[in-house]
């Protein structure tokens, strides 16, 4: 007798094949059998009228530290993710020093939150990914941050890393490997992995690529020069040799409205010289970053400390609103910034609630200031933690994309935060409900497809992602007449509808609806047997 048996699903097995009503038999953490009147288990659920697929595999989450200070994880486990991939936009807390460890915290506080009394016992990749084993609601794997590696090697500097420091960069970077992380990704608009160039990037993939990981940029425009941003990082791939992920890939902001078809035309390019490319997007139109991250990057040279000097700096805050407001900026992707498009989605500071929801123009409409006050009090009196909304995307852009044979889902979640973008809430029931049910953009089968089976093989999974005899039971039972993203903008902390039924490693994690009280998710180490 097995331990769980579903009866009666329509089984959508991830490869992009049809449903087939079939139930399948769950033992020890693994399906043992998929077919038709299999013999009795312990356990069984009915599911009549539900479509049994893989888990949803999240190819950008910044769960880092909320996963672990939060392990009821509902956000994801709610929407059927059941494993995510850590460790994102050049950024985390592994590997890390001391002096490292206080600089991250402090500068992407905005995106994980800085918990109480939080036990950051490890400074090792392979410390992190055994500090998720002691128990998470959902699977996790990690990439190495190479803005991390940056700032404890060559510091906050903006300039050419030296030949011994990119060889301590490689060294690190490879042991991260070793320990089981599936590759390396990078912030090319954030401090200080921006200050790397080309070249630096370029010996540091050839090390990605001979443990047979994957390079996971967030490059270094999303708006006026994104196709040369993402013609950049197709050549660093080439020329290294690496398996390259377009993470969130978007075309934003006003030059590129309409050009989606650019961006997958240089994929194709890049596909047809050999370059192996996979993508990933949320299905939403705003983006969500920290505040500061619009900032000119000639500002974040020294440290939190040193901006927050120029911020106060008259002579500096007069050239930072000439920059933003009249020439462009590289932290806003080169484009004018636009303060009617950036909303306040979060703040540490308990005084500035008030302006949560509100962008920046009505706040400085409200008080009669100029935006750029606004802007310039806001990260002083936050100390830089401050979220952002940006609305700068375009539909036909993100339904062009998405429809791409490179395409996986990724959430791009931040948790904390008065008002975070609900995609940290809503991405995958919102692919299965508007892209699919109500759109017809994408066909059900083949949706399932990018969310689980896909991702699967960019992350070199030789059992999750499929269902299908000897994989592990990550599992998701959803009804699809009913599932339904209900996060919304104004109300983004809302539990998906129309999702029953969550397994990770064959133990429910979400039961009838509700969250159970298991965590059996665990780290997913990629081994260096699984390289080239």
């Amino acid at each position: 007798m097995t331990d769980l048996l579903i009866c009666g699903a329509t089984v959508y097995d991830g490869t992009g094949a049809p449903g087939v009503r079939a139930d399948v038999a769950i033992d020890a953490g693994r399906i043992v059998a998929v077919g038709n009147d299999l013999p009795a288990a312990a356990r069984t659920i009915d599911a009549d009228g539900l479509a049994l697929s893989p888990g949803f595999i999240d190819m950008h989450a910044h769960s880092d530290l909320q996963i672990l200070a939060n392990p009821d994880h509902l956000a994801k486990v709610s929407q059927g993710v059941t494993l995510e991939v850590l460790g994102q936009d050049g950024l985390s807390f592994a590997p890390i020093d001391d002096p490292t460890r206080a600089a991250v915290r402090r500068q992407i506080a905005g995106w994980n939150g800085e918990p109480d009394d939080f036990d950051f016992s490890w400074s090792t990749v392979a410390g992190y990914l055994d500090r998720l084993d002691q128990g998470i609601a959902c699977n996790a794997a990690y990439l190495v941050p190479q803005g991390t590696l940056r700032m404890m090697v060559v510091g906050t500097a903006n300039r050419p890393a030296t030949r011994a420091e990119l060889d301590e960069m490689k060294r690190l970077l490879a042991v991260g490997l070793e320990e089981g992380a599936a590759g390396m990704s990078s912030g090319l608009t954030y401090t200080p992995g921006m200050f790397a160039d080309t070249a630096e990037l370029v010996e540091l993939c050839r090390v990605v690529a001979s443990y047979g990981g994957y390079y996971s940029p967030h490059q270094r425009s999303y708006g006026k020069g994104a196709l040369e941003a993402y013609g950049e990082m197709i050549d660093v791939a080439r020329e290294a040799g690496c398996a390259l992920h377009l993470t969130h890939a978007t075309m934003n902001f006003e030059p590129n409205r309409g050009r989606g078809g650019d961006l997958l035309a240089l994929i194709d390019a890049g596909l047809a010289d050999g370059v192996d490319i996979t993508t990933d997007t949320y299905p939403y139109l705003p983006g969500a970053t920290t505040l500061a991250a619009i900032l000119p990057s000639w500002t974040a040279e020294g440290g939190p400390d040193a901006l927050l000097a120029r911020l106060a700096d008259p002579v500096d805050r007069e050239r930072i609103t000439f920059e933003l407001e009249q020439v462009g900026t590289d932290g806003c992707h080169g484009c004018v910034t636009d303060w009617n498009t950036i909303e306040i989605g979060g703040v540490k500071n308990p005084t500035l609630t008030g302006a949560v929801g509100n962008t920046i123009a009505e706040i400085a409409a409200g008080i009669d200031k100029p935006p750029s006050w606004v802007f310039f009090d806001l990260l002083i009196r936050d100390n830089l933690a401050t979220t952002i909304l940006q609305h700068v995307g375009h539909e036909e852009n993100v339904q062009a994309i998405m429809q791409h044979p490179t395409h996986t889902g990724g959430s791009d979640g931040i948790l904390v935060g008065g008002k975070p973008h609900p995609r940290a809430w809503g991405t995958f029931p919102r692919y299965l409900a508007y892209y699919v049910r109500e759109l017809g953009v994408l066909e059900l089968a083949d949706c399932i497809h990018h969310l689980t089976g896909r991702p699967a093989r960019r992350l070199r999974l030789a059992d999750r992602g499929l269902v299908r005899v000897g994989y592990h039971a990550d599992l998701v039972l959803f009804d699809p007449l009913a599932v339904r993203d209900a996060a919304t903008f104004d109300n983004p902390r809302q539990q998906a509808e129309g999702i029953p039924w969550v397994l990770v490693n064959g133990v429910p994690v979400i039961a009838d609806g509700r969250r159970t009280d298991e965590l059996p998710g665990r780290a997913i180490r990629r081994t260096p047997s699984e390289g080239n």
